[in-house]
């Protein structure tokens, strides 16, 4: 997400999004429930609350986007258990992973907070990846840039405006925050993304020590 933007853009203007009953299958390692990933999307948010234009991630739905599977219409609930299952395999050997978050990352349609360190995350999303492969014959693919970046949207962007000033208030580095990940979601998302009409279908834990 560098260099930095000189303008913000509509995320959604001219984004393909599933139709009403539709749904795209995603692997998420959500954080919500972290008092830690709280305080630290809080202490943005504010910061960032007097601008017009920006869509704040729900505090329920933090999360950091691991992997994009495809749509629900083509991955049955059985292809779902099942990937839920190799993935559970593949992770059980993973120790859970201490992470960092401090660094903020700018994209003209959204402000992020990288997750580090990247390399333990790489070994999460690759098994996920494999799992996704075994069962469906495709490994999904990433959202956004070619190289995966882990990192936690604070908001996204959903309308046309200069990046300085947003950039000036929130600057590029928060209190450092640490905390523990022990586990990735398989999550429904039905419908546009901003509706935040989620689904888990289940979890996959990483067991090792």
């Amino acid at each position: 997400m560098s260099p930095l933007p000189t303008r913000m853009i509509n995320r959604w203007q001219n984004r393909e999004e599933p139709g009403p009953g539709q749904g795209t299958l995603y692997w998420h390692i959500l954080v919500g429930d972290h008092p830690e990933a709280h305080d630290l999307a809080h202490i943005a948010q504010k910061r960032l609350a007097g601008f017009h234009g920006l869509h704040m991630t729900p505090t329920e739905w933090l999360h950091i986007t691991t992997l994009v599977v495809g749509p629900t219409k083509e991955i049955t609930a059985d292809q779902q258990h099942k990937m839920l299952a190799a993935a559970s395999e593949l992770l059980a050997t993973l120790p859970p992973v201490t992470v960092r978050l401090s660094q903020i990352l700018y994209h003209p349609e959204a402000i992020a907070v990288a997750v580090q360190p990247t390399e333990l995350l790489r070994q999460v999303r690759d098994a996920v990846k494999t799992a996704t492969f075994r069962v469906i014959g495709r490994e999904g693919h990433t959202e956004g840039p070619i190289h995966w970046t882990p990192h936690m949207t604070l908001a996204y962007s959903e309308a046309e405006q200069p990046a300085e000033p947003l950039i000036t208030a929130l600057g590029r580095e928060l209190p450092p925050h640490e905390f523990t990940l022990n586990e990735v979601t398989l999550v429904d998302q039905r419908g546009p993304e901003r509706l935040w009409n989620w689904h888990p279908a289940g979890k996959a834990t990483l067991l090792g020590n």
